[in-house]
Protein backbone atom coordinates (compact mmCIF):
# COMPACT_ATOMS: atom_id res chain seq x y z
CA UNK A 1 0.00 0.00 0.00
CA UNK A 2 1.34 3.43 -0.92
CA UNK A 3 2.40 5.76 1.86
CA UNK A 4 1.68 8.67 -0.45
CA UNK A 5 -1.81 10.11 -0.90
CA UNK A 6 -3.30 12.91 -2.99
CA UNK A 7 -3.38 16.11 -0.97
CA UNK A 8 -0.21 15.34 0.97
CA UNK A 9 2.65 17.81 1.04
CA UNK A 10 6.13 16.46 0.41
CA UNK A 11 9.65 17.83 0.20
CA UNK A 12 11.52 16.59 -2.88
CA UNK A 13 14.84 18.03 -4.05
CA UNK A 14 14.68 20.67 -1.31
CA UNK A 15 11.39 22.08 -2.58
CA UNK A 16 7.87 21.67 -1.26
CA UNK A 17 5.25 20.02 -3.47
CA UNK A 18 1.55 19.18 -3.26
CA UNK A 19 0.72 15.63 -4.38
CA UNK A 20 -2.19 15.62 -6.83
CA UNK A 21 -2.11 12.04 -8.05
CA UNK A 22 -0.36 8.77 -7.22
CA UNK A 23 0.06 6.01 -9.85
CA UNK A 24 1.96 2.74 -9.81
CA UNK A 25 5.03 2.56 -12.04
CA UNK A 26 6.57 -0.44 -13.81
CA UNK A 27 9.69 -0.35 -11.61
CA UNK A 28 7.71 -1.25 -8.50
CA UNK A 29 7.49 2.29 -7.17
CA UNK A 30 5.06 5.13 -7.71
CA UNK A 31 4.65 8.12 -10.00
CA UNK A 32 3.83 11.25 -8.03
CA UNK A 33 2.10 14.02 -9.97
CA UNK A 34 2.85 17.17 -7.99
CA UNK A 35 2.26 20.91 -8.09
CA UNK A 36 4.92 23.28 -6.76
CA UNK A 37 4.22 25.05 -3.47
CA UNK A 38 7.47 26.78 -2.51
CA UNK A 39 8.48 30.01 -4.22
CA UNK A 40 10.99 28.55 -6.68
CA UNK A 41 8.63 25.94 -8.14
CA UNK A 42 5.22 27.57 -7.62
CA UNK A 43 3.05 27.21 -10.71
CA UNK A 44 4.96 24.16 -12.00
CA UNK A 45 3.47 20.69 -12.41
CA UNK A 46 5.92 17.78 -12.52
CA UNK A 47 6.07 14.03 -12.01
CA UNK A 48 8.52 12.19 -9.75
CA UNK A 49 9.46 8.50 -9.73
CA UNK A 50 9.81 7.43 -6.11
CA UNK A 51 12.43 4.82 -7.03
CA UNK A 52 14.70 7.52 -8.42
CA UNK A 53 14.35 10.00 -5.57
CA UNK A 54 16.78 9.43 -2.71
CA UNK A 55 14.88 11.26 -0.01
CA UNK A 56 11.17 12.11 0.01
CA UNK A 57 9.97 13.80 3.18
CA UNK A 58 6.24 13.67 3.87
CA UNK A 59 5.14 16.69 5.89
CA UNK A 60 2.88 15.77 8.80
CA UNK A 61 0.22 18.44 9.52
CA UNK A 62 0.26 17.38 13.19
CA UNK A 63 3.83 18.62 13.44
CA UNK A 64 3.00 22.13 12.31
CA UNK A 65 4.51 24.68 14.66
CA UNK A 66 2.66 27.93 15.31
CA UNK A 67 4.87 31.01 15.28
CA UNK A 68 4.17 34.18 17.20
CA UNK A 69 3.90 37.29 15.01
CA UNK A 70 6.25 39.78 16.63
CA UNK A 71 6.07 42.36 13.85
CA UNK A 72 4.75 45.84 14.49
CA UNK A 73 0.94 45.91 14.45
CA UNK A 74 0.95 42.29 13.19
CA UNK A 75 2.09 43.40 9.74
CA UNK A 76 3.49 39.97 8.84
CA UNK A 77 0.18 38.26 9.56
CA UNK A 78 -1.77 40.85 7.57
CA UNK A 79 0.62 40.49 4.62
CA UNK A 80 0.23 36.71 4.70
CA UNK A 81 -3.57 36.94 4.75
CA UNK A 82 -3.48 39.48 1.91
CA UNK A 83 -1.23 37.18 -0.12
CA UNK A 84 -3.67 34.31 0.33
CA UNK A 85 -6.58 36.54 -0.62
CA UNK A 86 -4.87 37.65 -3.80
CA UNK A 87 -4.17 34.06 -4.74
CA UNK A 88 -7.85 33.18 -4.55
CA UNK A 89 -9.63 32.80 -7.88
CA UNK A 90 -12.20 35.55 -8.59
CA UNK A 91 -15.46 34.37 -10.11
CA UNK A 92 -17.05 37.71 -10.92
CA UNK A 93 -16.50 40.31 -13.63
CA UNK A 94 -14.78 42.95 -11.53
CA UNK A 95 -11.20 44.22 -11.51
CA UNK A 96 -9.28 42.72 -8.59
CA UNK A 97 -5.58 43.12 -9.28
CA UNK A 98 -4.91 44.84 -12.61
CA UNK A 99 -5.52 48.34 -11.25
CA UNK A 100 -2.72 47.85 -8.68
CA UNK A 101 0.02 48.03 -11.33
CA UNK A 102 2.82 50.59 -11.13
CA UNK A 103 1.06 53.38 -13.02
CA UNK A 104 -1.02 56.51 -12.65
CA UNK A 105 -4.33 54.91 -13.39
CA UNK A 106 -6.92 56.77 -15.44
CA UNK A 107 -10.48 55.36 -15.11
CA UNK A 108 -10.99 54.81 -18.85
CA UNK A 109 -8.04 52.39 -18.89
CA UNK A 110 -10.17 49.88 -16.97
CA UNK A 111 -12.94 49.87 -19.59
CA UNK A 112 -11.36 47.33 -22.01
CA UNK A 113 -10.78 44.81 -19.21
CA UNK A 114 -14.30 45.28 -17.83
CA UNK A 115 -15.77 44.84 -21.30
CA UNK A 116 -13.69 41.73 -22.03
CA UNK A 117 -14.53 40.06 -18.71
CA UNK A 118 -18.23 40.32 -19.54
CA UNK A 119 -17.75 38.22 -22.68
CA UNK A 120 -17.67 34.40 -22.83
CA UNK A 121 -14.49 34.78 -24.91
CA UNK A 122 -12.14 37.59 -23.97
CA UNK A 123 -11.43 38.89 -27.48
CA UNK A 124 -11.15 42.64 -27.76
CA UNK A 125 -9.62 45.30 -30.00
CA UNK A 126 -7.99 48.19 -28.13
CA UNK A 127 -7.89 51.10 -30.56
CA UNK A 128 -7.12 54.14 -28.39
CA UNK A 129 -5.07 57.00 -29.77
CA UNK A 130 -1.29 57.16 -29.38
CA UNK A 131 -0.15 57.75 -25.78
CA UNK A 132 -3.41 56.83 -24.05
CA UNK A 133 -2.03 53.62 -22.56
CA UNK A 134 -2.98 50.66 -24.76
CA UNK A 135 -0.08 48.62 -23.33
CA UNK A 136 -1.35 49.37 -19.82
CA UNK A 137 -4.86 48.34 -20.81
CA UNK A 138 -3.50 45.07 -22.19
CA UNK A 139 -1.53 44.56 -18.98
CA UNK A 140 -4.60 45.11 -16.81
CA UNK A 141 -6.64 42.55 -18.74
CA UNK A 142 -3.74 40.07 -18.80
CA UNK A 143 -3.29 40.41 -15.04
CA UNK A 144 -6.98 39.73 -14.45
CA UNK A 145 -6.91 36.63 -16.66
CA UNK A 146 -3.82 35.34 -14.86
CA UNK A 147 -5.58 35.93 -11.55
CA UNK A 148 -8.47 33.79 -12.82
CA UNK A 149 -6.18 30.92 -13.82
CA UNK A 150 -6.49 31.64 -17.55
CA UNK A 151 -3.08 33.12 -18.28
CA UNK A 152 -0.54 30.35 -17.82
CA UNK A 153 0.71 30.58 -21.41
CA UNK A 154 1.07 33.98 -23.07
CA UNK A 155 2.32 34.93 -26.53
CA UNK A 156 2.98 38.56 -27.46
CA UNK A 157 3.50 39.46 -31.13
CA UNK A 158 4.90 42.92 -31.83
CA UNK A 159 7.24 44.82 -34.09
CA UNK A 160 10.96 44.32 -33.63
CA UNK A 161 11.38 47.96 -32.61
CA UNK A 162 8.81 47.54 -29.81
CA UNK A 163 10.08 44.30 -28.26
CA UNK A 164 12.19 45.88 -25.53
CA UNK A 165 9.61 48.52 -24.58
CA UNK A 166 6.70 46.07 -24.37
CA UNK A 167 8.75 43.55 -22.40
CA UNK A 168 9.88 46.27 -19.98
CA UNK A 169 6.35 47.63 -19.48
CA UNK A 170 4.85 44.25 -18.63
CA UNK A 171 7.64 43.39 -16.18
CA UNK A 172 8.12 46.74 -14.44
CA UNK A 173 4.42 47.60 -14.14
CA UNK A 174 2.66 44.24 -13.77
CA UNK A 175 5.46 41.80 -12.83
CA UNK A 176 4.66 39.67 -15.87
CA UNK A 177 7.93 38.19 -17.23
CA UNK A 178 8.16 37.64 -20.98
CA UNK A 179 11.02 35.69 -22.56
CA UNK A 180 12.24 37.44 -25.68
CA UNK A 181 12.71 35.12 -28.63
CA UNK A 182 14.24 35.78 -32.02
CA UNK A 183 15.56 33.51 -34.76
CA UNK A 184 18.75 32.73 -32.81
CA UNK A 185 16.79 32.20 -29.59
CA UNK A 186 14.41 29.76 -31.25
CA UNK A 187 17.37 27.92 -32.78
CA UNK A 188 18.98 27.57 -29.35
CA UNK A 189 15.75 26.15 -27.99
CA UNK A 190 15.54 23.67 -30.87
CA UNK A 191 19.11 22.57 -30.17
CA UNK A 192 18.19 21.97 -26.52
CA UNK A 193 15.01 19.94 -26.89
CA UNK A 194 14.38 16.68 -28.80
CA UNK A 195 13.77 17.14 -32.52
CA UNK A 196 10.11 16.08 -32.27
CA UNK A 197 9.27 18.67 -29.58
CA UNK A 198 7.73 22.06 -30.24
CA UNK A 199 10.07 24.99 -29.45
CA UNK A 200 7.08 27.23 -28.71
CA UNK A 201 6.16 24.98 -25.78
CA UNK A 202 9.55 25.44 -24.11
CA UNK A 203 8.65 28.77 -22.47
CA UNK A 204 5.18 29.60 -21.18
CA UNK A 205 5.33 33.37 -21.67
CA UNK A 206 7.17 34.74 -24.67
CA UNK A 207 7.41 37.85 -26.81
CA UNK A 208 8.51 37.63 -30.43
CA UNK A 209 8.71 39.83 -33.49
CA UNK A 210 6.00 39.44 -36.11
CA UNK A 211 8.65 39.51 -38.85
CA UNK A 212 10.53 36.60 -37.25
CA UNK A 213 7.44 34.43 -37.57
CA UNK A 214 6.21 35.55 -40.97
CA UNK A 215 9.60 35.18 -42.66
CA UNK A 216 10.19 31.58 -41.63
CA UNK A 217 7.74 29.08 -43.08
CA UNK A 218 9.04 26.19 -40.96
CA UNK A 219 7.62 27.90 -37.86
CA UNK A 220 4.10 27.57 -39.23
CA UNK A 221 3.85 23.86 -38.40
CA UNK A 222 5.06 24.55 -34.85
CA UNK A 223 2.56 27.39 -34.41
CA UNK A 224 -0.32 25.27 -35.69
CA UNK A 225 0.43 22.67 -33.02
CA UNK A 226 0.86 25.03 -30.08
CA UNK A 227 -1.73 26.84 -27.97
CA UNK A 228 -1.76 29.79 -25.62
CA UNK A 229 -4.21 31.11 -23.08
CA UNK A 230 -3.57 34.70 -24.16
CA UNK A 231 -2.31 36.01 -27.50
CA UNK A 232 -1.56 39.74 -27.76
CA UNK A 233 -0.85 41.34 -31.13
CA UNK A 234 0.64 44.79 -30.60
CA UNK A 235 0.28 47.43 -33.34
CA UNK A 236 -2.28 45.12 -34.94
CA UNK A 237 -2.99 47.53 -37.80
CA UNK A 238 0.21 46.10 -39.29
CA UNK A 239 -1.42 42.68 -39.68
CA UNK A 240 -4.74 43.90 -41.06
CA UNK A 241 -5.83 42.87 -44.54
CA UNK A 242 -5.57 45.72 -47.03
CA UNK A 243 -8.53 46.55 -49.22
CA UNK A 244 -6.33 47.33 -52.23
CA UNK A 245 -4.42 44.03 -52.10
CA UNK A 246 -5.41 40.98 -54.15
CA UNK A 247 -4.40 38.49 -51.44
CA UNK A 248 -3.55 38.48 -47.78
CA UNK A 249 -0.07 39.57 -46.75
CA UNK A 250 2.13 37.19 -44.79
CA UNK A 251 1.50 39.21 -41.64
CA UNK A 252 -2.26 38.98 -42.16
CA UNK A 253 -2.08 35.23 -42.80
CA UNK A 254 -0.02 34.81 -39.64
CA UNK A 255 -2.56 36.74 -37.55
CA UNK A 256 -5.45 34.76 -39.01
CA UNK A 257 -3.73 31.48 -38.21
CA UNK A 258 -2.92 32.57 -34.64
CA UNK A 259 -6.52 33.67 -34.07
CA UNK A 260 -7.53 30.07 -33.41
CA UNK A 261 -4.64 29.09 -31.18
CA UNK A 262 -6.15 30.38 -27.94
CA UNK A 263 -9.61 28.77 -28.15
CA UNK A 264 -10.36 25.98 -25.72
CA UNK A 265 -12.30 24.22 -28.48
CA UNK A 266 -9.06 23.80 -30.40
CA UNK A 267 -7.43 22.00 -27.50
CA UNK A 268 -10.20 19.39 -27.35
CA UNK A 269 -10.59 19.15 -31.12
CA UNK A 270 -10.34 15.38 -31.02
CA UNK A 271 -13.48 15.16 -28.89
CA UNK A 272 -15.46 17.47 -31.15
CA UNK A 273 -16.33 14.61 -33.51
CA UNK A 274 -19.86 15.18 -32.17
CA UNK A 275 -20.03 18.21 -34.44
CA UNK A 276 -19.99 15.90 -37.43
CA UNK A 277 -22.97 13.99 -36.04
CA UNK A 278 -24.91 17.21 -35.57
CA UNK A 279 -24.03 18.41 -39.05
CA UNK A 280 -25.48 15.25 -40.54
CA UNK A 281 -28.58 15.33 -38.37
CA UNK A 282 -29.64 18.91 -38.83
CA UNK A 283 -29.29 21.21 -41.83
CA UNK A 284 -29.77 24.25 -39.66
CA UNK A 285 -26.95 23.06 -37.43
CA UNK A 286 -24.74 23.07 -40.50
CA UNK A 287 -25.40 26.75 -41.04
CA UNK A 288 -24.70 27.68 -37.43
CA UNK A 289 -21.67 25.48 -36.98
CA UNK A 290 -20.09 26.77 -40.16
CA UNK A 291 -19.23 30.00 -38.38
CA UNK A 292 -18.00 29.47 -34.78
CA UNK A 293 -18.42 33.16 -34.01
CA UNK A 294 -22.10 33.22 -34.94
CA UNK A 295 -22.66 29.88 -33.22
CA UNK A 296 -21.26 31.08 -29.89
CA UNK A 297 -23.21 34.32 -30.21
CA UNK A 298 -26.48 32.40 -30.55
CA UNK A 299 -25.93 30.56 -27.27
CA UNK A 300 -24.44 32.04 -24.10
CA UNK A 301 -22.23 29.42 -22.36
CA UNK A 302 -22.33 31.31 -19.08
CA UNK A 303 -26.12 31.30 -19.04
CA UNK A 304 -26.19 27.56 -19.68
CA UNK A 305 -23.41 26.66 -17.22
CA UNK A 306 -25.91 26.00 -14.43
CA UNK A 307 -27.52 23.23 -16.46
CA UNK A 308 -24.15 21.55 -16.92
CA UNK A 309 -23.79 20.98 -13.18
CA UNK A 310 -27.09 19.09 -12.87
CA UNK A 311 -26.41 17.13 -16.07
CA UNK A 312 -22.97 15.96 -14.93
CA UNK A 313 -24.21 15.27 -11.38
CA UNK A 314 -26.84 12.85 -12.73
CA UNK A 315 -24.09 10.32 -13.52
CA UNK A 316 -24.76 10.30 -17.25
CA UNK A 317 -22.48 8.02 -19.28
CA UNK A 318 -20.48 9.26 -22.32
CA UNK A 319 -22.79 7.30 -24.64
CA UNK A 320 -25.88 8.86 -23.07
CA UNK A 321 -24.24 12.27 -23.22
CA UNK A 322 -23.57 11.87 -26.96
CA UNK A 323 -27.15 10.71 -27.55
CA UNK A 324 -28.39 13.78 -25.72
CA UNK A 325 -26.30 15.96 -27.99
CA UNK A 326 -27.82 14.40 -31.08
CA UNK A 327 -31.37 15.02 -29.88
CA UNK A 328 -30.81 18.46 -28.39
CA UNK A 329 -28.60 20.89 -30.25
CA UNK A 330 -28.42 23.34 -27.36
CA UNK A 331 -26.65 20.78 -25.15
CA UNK A 332 -23.59 21.16 -27.40
CA UNK A 333 -22.92 24.58 -25.92
CA UNK A 334 -23.34 23.12 -22.43
CA UNK A 335 -20.73 20.50 -23.26
CA UNK A 336 -18.36 23.18 -24.54
CA UNK A 337 -18.90 25.19 -21.36
CA UNK A 338 -18.28 22.07 -19.29
CA UNK A 339 -15.03 21.47 -21.15
CA UNK A 340 -13.97 25.04 -20.43
CA UNK A 341 -14.91 24.71 -16.75
CA UNK A 342 -12.94 21.45 -16.57
CA UNK A 343 -9.90 23.16 -18.12
CA UNK A 344 -10.05 25.99 -15.59
CA UNK A 345 -10.54 23.57 -12.70
CA UNK A 346 -7.55 21.55 -13.84
CA UNK A 347 -5.38 24.67 -13.77
CA UNK A 348 -6.75 25.75 -10.40
CA UNK A 349 -6.12 22.35 -8.87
Amino acid sequence: MSIFAPGARVVIRDEEWLVRRVDSSSDGGYVLSCDGVSDLVRGRSVQFLTKLEDDILILDPAETELALDTSSHFNSAFLYIEALRRRSIPNDRGIHLGHRGVMNLVPYQLDPALQALKQPRQRILMADAVGLGKTLEAGILTTELIQRGRGQRILVITLKSMLTQFQKEFWSRFSIPLVRLDSLGLQRVRNTIPSNHNPFNYYDRTIISVDTLKNNLEYRNYLENAWWDIIIIDECHNVAARANEDGLSRRARLARMLSGRSDFQERIKGDLRILEILQKKDEQANKNLGDPESFLNVFDPEKEAGKVTSLMASGITPEQFEATLVSHLTILVLWMAAAQIYTLQTKII
